[in-house]
């Protein structure tokens, strides 16, 4: 077998990710995932050579998960071979995005092994217009979505060597009870007030479905611009609306959505660093005061989520309650939130992989057990925006509304006419 480079050292699993490992269910993996859509010419052979070379150097995606004494740790897996993350499947016709997501789907679902490193690598093909596509699978204790992103950097083509920092054994320098505070003041604080009960949020089941919209992100940015406002808050504000509509569709009237947004922390090393920033998205109103005013509430809301979760900050108490059920219990039943929207910047510019471009990058989090029954994630790359819902097809069976809602919300946030707009690609 091939040597590794750059053997990675073994690390103490931080209270992070303890919590969502466990959170961790096989019926209910913590686990995300981006859809790389490449150009026609790709070969897979040839893809996964450059990958499995690729993933040898980064230490991270070489680690699994051990236990030494009763302590976990991030260890060197001593049999490492990528070939035993890497697969094949093709794509059903037409080919097209919906097929696309609906081929990866069980994928993204799939629970990741824990007799090795926490990742999985898939090679769709029979993609429309010659194309093939890499789903890359991640479990949310290896890393976080920021974090994923700066792994995903270092698979393409003349990536950039960066150094990895090793994650210090603390969670947080602030003081604990500080921390804690201000964690569960972002996140809306002990009782925040339950939200008005909704068709949104119903417990959930195993299946998922996944639509993408899509928009110019220099035009979203720049209506975003004249309101004073940021390109995270029109996607809020574009899916607020999309879901005011959806609502009505089922004959229920909503003033305001609470949404969920994870906020990234500071970056000592791999793992999670995010916390959640409850917000408050109006539905009603001038569309640009609610972009300022989502905004501004992000802005005074984000230096307190900055720091550790509160799942991280109460350590062993917290995992206890969640092997034993109660966190389940607790996100099947909850009434703090109608919706987590998560945004990611990635690439400024087209990246290539095995010498082919990525033309496009979808972003999907299945999520786990609860009661929201829809969420979404945006992801900027080369000046595209994607927007991803996530739902449960049982329980949200309108999706493909919420998805041209929310096309028509980008569309008018980009400046095109609603009435030649494109379908949102379910």
């Amino acid at each position: 077998m091939k040597r590794d480079v750059d053997q990675p050292s073994r690390e103490r699993v931080s209270n992070a990710d303890l919590a969502v490992l466990a959170m961790d269910r096989p019926s209910a993996p913590e686990q995300f995932a981006v859809v790389l859509v490449l150009g026609p010419g790709f070969d897979v052979a040839e893809g996964m050579r450059v990958l499995g070379e690729r993933v040898r150097r980064i230490p991270r995606l070489r680690q699994c998960l051990v236990r030494v004494r009763g302590r976990a740790f991030w260890a060197p897996d001593p049999v490492f071979d990528p070939a035993r993350h890497m697969y094949k499947l093709r794509c059903r016709l037409p080919g097209n995005e919906r097929a696309l997501l609906e081929a990866a789907m069980p994928e993204f679902k799939r629970w990741l092994r824990r007799d090795r490193p926490l990742w999985r690598a898939v090679f769709v093909t029979g993609v429309e217009e010659d194309r093939t596509a890499l789903v890359l699978v991640v479990h949310h204790a290896l890393v976080d979505g920021l974090g994923g992103l700066a792994l995903l950097r270092r698979l393409f083509d003349q990536a950039e060597p960066t150094e990895e920092s090793t994650p210090a054994p603390g969670d947080d320098d602030r003081g604990w009870w500080r921390g804690l505070r201000d964690a569960m003041a972002a996140g809306g604080g002990l009782f925040p007030g339950g939200v008005a009960p909704s068709s949104l949020l119903r417990p959930t089941g195993r299946r998922r479905r996944a639509v993408a919209a899509h928009a110019d992100l220099a035009a979203v940015q720049e209506t975003a611009r004249r309101s004073g406002a940021t390109v995270n808050a029109a996607v809020l504000v574009a899916v607020g609306e999309a879901l005011r509509r959806l609502l009505a569709h089922r004959g229920e009237r909503v003033t305001e959505i609470r949404v969920g947004v994870p906020v990234a922390g500071d970056r000592t090393g791999a793992g999670n660093a995010v916390s959640p920033l409850l917000l408050t998205v109006p539905v009603t109103g001038c569309k640009e005061d609610r972009m300022a005013r989502v905004t501004a509430a992000t802005r005074a809301g984000r230096h307190r989520a900055a720091g550790p979760a509160p799942i991280s900050l109460l350590g062993g108490a917290f995992r206890l309650f969640a092997a034993t059920g109660g966190y389940r219990w607790y996100m099947n039943h909850q009434r703090r939130l109608h919706i987590v929207i998560s945004c990611l910047r990635g690439p400024d510019h087209l990246v290539n992989l095995a010498g082919v471009t990525v033309r496009s990058m979808i972003p999907v989090v299945p999520g786990g057990s609860s009661n929201l029954t829809l969420s979404c994630q945006a992801l900027s790359y080369a000046g595209s925006l994607t927007v991803t819902a996530v739902a449960d097809p049982a329980r949200c069976p309108d999706l493909d509304l919420f998805a041209r809602n929310l096309q028509n919300e980008l569309d008018l946030m980009s400046g095109r006419s609603t009435s030649g707009h494109r379908r949102a690609r379910a």
